[in-house]
Order: structure tokens, then C-alpha cells, then sequence
């Protein structure tokens, strides 16, 4: 396509994206408050529940008055959950629907994937859950919490869900790559923040993870002139 023909479709483009907007409502001053209200509400849920990821303000802004208090629509969107099985969160800086955790046996029960960890098995997933609180971490450092080699397809299995990515280089011997936990990862266990991790020591309990072999095994793993190349 010629440059002068590419330059007429952007401009119809813009001018049609334009015209939609143009064409939405967004204020419904011809409505009385309270159906204005209940619009807005609606129309917030609407976009929360069609998205596959937690929404941000800055996207429900553009579907609500200018004059709409977003906070207080979300209370009122929850108040009137509070009986339902499913609720609105904050997770990784938007809003999201997520089913309420007293319903997690029901789940179970059911035997029905999960969105979090669907097709991970369980060492998969109890890497990721160190990653997360120990982040950033080489693969070496895993394998010594855990006792025995983590592999590199078990690293690659949760770059490729994107729920982990290359941290910065260790300042170990051979500077390896560490990896880190992605806002992916926060979506997908309805966390805001990696401050709404559960206490680190129950995995500790559970045998899980031990700290205290790291501890053992540093001085080793510093002495490793370049350790194992960690940029596969």
C-alpha cells in the first residue's frame, strides 16, 4: 500500500474512533442521579467481568462521568456482592472478579482447572512460590533451598506462562541471571502487591522450602568460578 493510501485509512480511522466517541454517553445528564448511578455501575461490573485481566482506573474512567467517584462505585458494586460467591479485588493495580476464598473447597471438590495454576504440576508450582519470596533468585540458589537440581525446563515452563522474568545479574561468580515474579504472577493469585504474600514461615513448616540449606550451601556456591549458565 502506497504511503498516501496508508496515511487516508489512519485517517479514517482516527476520524471513525473519533466519531464513537463522540457518540457514547459517557455523562447521562438526561438521566436522574440515581439511574445515572446504577449506569455507571453497571457499566464498570460490564468491564471488569469482560476483561481477562484486572482493569485499571485510568480504563474505567473512560466509561463514566467525569464527575463519578470510581471508589465509591466499586463499594457499592461490592455491597451489593456481599451475598454472591464472587466478589470485586484490587489485584496488581486494577480491579478483577475473583470467587471468594470459603468456596475454595468447592472447587477443589469439583476437580475444575483453575485459571492460577492450570497445567502446573506441583514442583512447577512450589518454584514459582519461592521465586516470589525470595525473588530475585538464580536457579542455583532454588536448587539449594529445595535439596536437589531445579531444572531449567521447570524455569523455562514459567517464563513462558509469564509469570517469572530475568531479574538482574548475581553478583555471584559467573553473574548469572536471577529471576523475579511478573505483574502476570500478582493477577493470577489475586494479589495487589507481594506484601499480600502469606507468611513465609508456613512454607518453612510445611517443609517446603529451608532457608538454612541456602545458608549452609552459600560459601559452595560462591566458590563455583562460573557456576551454571543460567542465560538458557
Amino acid at each position: 500500500m502506497a504511503a498516501p493510501d496508508l496515511a487516508k485509512t489512519e485517517g479514517r480511522r482516527r476520524k471513525a474512533a473519533e466519531q464513537d466517541k463522540a457518540l457514547f454517553d459517557r455523562e447521562l445528564e438526561a438521566l436522574p442521579p440515581a439511574l445515572r448511578w446504577r449506569e455507571w455501575m453497571n457499566r464498570i461490573e460490564a468491564v471488569i467481568f469482560a476483561s481477562a485481566t484486572p482493569v485499571d482506573r485510568a480504563t474505567l474512567a473512560r466509561v463514566v462521568g467525569q464527575e463519578c467517584n470510581i471508589d465509591l462505585i466499586i463499594d457499592d458494586i461490592r455491597e451489593e456482592l456481599r451475598g454472591r460467591p464472587f466478589d470485586l479485588v484490587v489485584v496488581a493495580g486494577g480491579w478483577h472478579h475473583r470467587t471468594k476464598s470459603a468456596y475454595a473447597p468447592a472447587i477443589r471438590a469439583s476437580g475444575a482447572a483453575t485459571q492460577s495454576m492450570a497445567g502446573f504440576n506441583q514442583q512447577e508450582a512450589t518454584v514459582l512460590i519461592a521465586i516470589s519470596y525470595y525473588q530475585p533468585v538464580t536457579r542455583s540458589e532454588l536448587s539449594a533451598m529445595f535439596g536437589k537440581e531445579v531444572s531449567r525446563d521447570t524455569i523455562a515452563g514459567l517464563r513462558q506462562a509469564k509469570l517469572i522474568t530475568f531479574g538482574p545479574r548475581s553478583p555471584t561468580p559467573g553473574a548469572p541471571y536471577t529471576y523475579v515474579t511478573t505483574p502476570e504472577f500478582l493477577s493470577a493469585f489475586g494479589f495487589d502487591t507481594l506484601r499480600d504474600l502469606p507468611d513465609i514461615e508456613m512454607l518453612e513448616d510445611s517443609g517446603l522450602l529451608n532457608r538454612k540449606r541456602v545458608a549452609d550451601d552459600a560459601d559452595m556456591m560462591e566458590s563455583r568460578s562460573t557456576g551454571d549458565d543460567e542465560d538458557d
